[in-house]
């Protein structure tokens, strides 16, 4: 499929999510190329890898019984 295409049912989406209010045609085109360059830039990105210092240290209870040998 196209990116045209992408984006005309992506904004048909956001249309019929919003309970298809007249005369917001542009807004929704706008927001569905936001979403889908969004989309794009992340694929092309690939998968990211996990911060390992993200959650490190974050459980202090944890870290408090592995202290007392529990």
């Amino acid at each position: 499929m196209d990116r045209e295409e992408r984006i005309r049912q992506r904004a048909h989406e956001i249309w019929e999510r919003e309970g298809r209010p007249q005369g917001r045609e542009r807004e929704h085109w706008d927001q569905a190329v936001q979403e889908i360059e969004a989309e794009g830039s992340e694929a092309e990105r690939g998968p990211g890898v996990p911060d390992p210092t993200v959650g490190a240290g974050s459980n202090p209870e944890a870290r408090g019984s592995k202290r007392r040998g529990k």
